[in-house]
């Protein structure tokens, strides 16, 4: 059966750190991308600072917005982040709610992630290791836009591992508290300022068995190593998100057996089992689609 997603506004898939339009021949969010097409929506990703902090990105987002609304006539656009995505998506919407119909936070980190608590803790400021950690990362971001072929956007490595610490989001919620719940685990307000909010994210499994061939995934495993920095959501978490920190606005669910880089269907989403990711996308552009968005 032919699937309807066409969206009233365009949607725009906000990538999070490290995340690029294209990499050489690897697209982000090519299959996501592809099946909301297929479905009738009109689908761009934005190229941003894959290292940088969240305000940074949002103004990098908000320019592009700007050319999305001007290139399609639209009044408005849904925005879908994952990851760092879904922070750089509330900043564009608390800034310019004139112009974001929806913020829909995809394993977004809203209340930070233990894991990069984990990792500035182990960096001293101002000091070698910090030094050459930024380094490092840098020259990572940089290998990978040597692969892009989109324009140079401007990094900074540590202001995105601050940016994405428990303290660093504390600040930023400050500042943009919109959809935010008010008690550890609940839901945030549906709509704000016009603007409505969604958010959806997985947990790892706690048997591994359960996996099927995704266990078989060496990203997979990663993301299962890195579960092991978590304490306080250490059996909840997706591996760089914790689940009731994922959450925001509308949940429509924080549980789907999902690591943090099935919720984006990549790279081999394709040995998983049970919840598609793809499918997830396409539902959600739907139910946008049935709200008048």
């Amino acid at each position: 059966m032919q699937r309807n997603a066409s969206t009233c506004y365009p949607i725009l898939l906000v990538h999070g750190l490290f995340g690029l339009e294209r990499i050489s021949k690897f697209e982000l969010f090519h299959d996501i991308r592809q099946a909301l097409r297929n479905a009738g929506a009109r689908v761009f990703v934005p190229h941003l600072s894959g290292t940088h902090g969240n305000e940074v990105r949002g103004e990098q987002l908000l320019k592009q917005i700007e050319r999305v609304l001007e290139g399609t006539g639209a009044r408005k656009v849904n925005l879908i982040g994952h990851s760092q995505g879904a922070l750089t998506s509330r900043y564009a919407a608390a800034i310019a709610p004139h112009h974001v119909a929806s913020v829909t936070s995809v394993s977004g980190p809203n209340h930070g992630s233990e894991l990069a608590d984990f990792l500035r803790k182990a960096l001293t400021p101002g000091c070698l290791p910090e030094e050459v950690a930024e380094t490092v990362v840098t020259l990572f971001a940089d290998f990978l836009a040597a692969l892009s072929d989109n324009q140079y956007q401007p990094k900074n490595a540590i202001a995105a591992l601050n940016a994405l610490t428990t303290e660093g989001v504390g600040a930023f919620n400050d500042k943009y508290p919109q959809g935010l719940p008010t008690t550890w685990g609940g839901k945030g307000r549906e709509r704000v300022n016009g603007v409505r909010y969604y958010s959806w994210s997985g947990v790892l499994q706690s048997n591994v068995l359960e996996e099927g061939f995704n266990a078989l995934n060496p990203l997979h495993a990663f993301c299962r190593a890195l579960s092991s920095y978590f304490v306080t959501e250490g059996e909840q978490n997706d591996g760089v998100v914790g689940r009731f920190s994922s959450h925001l606005g509308t949940v429509i669910r924080s549980d789907y057996a999902l690591d943090h880089l099935d919720s984006i269907g990549q790279p081999t989403g394709q040995l998983r089992t049970g919840v598609d990711p793809i499918e997830l996308y396409v539902q959600h552009a739907e139910r946008l689609r049935d709200t008048g968005l």
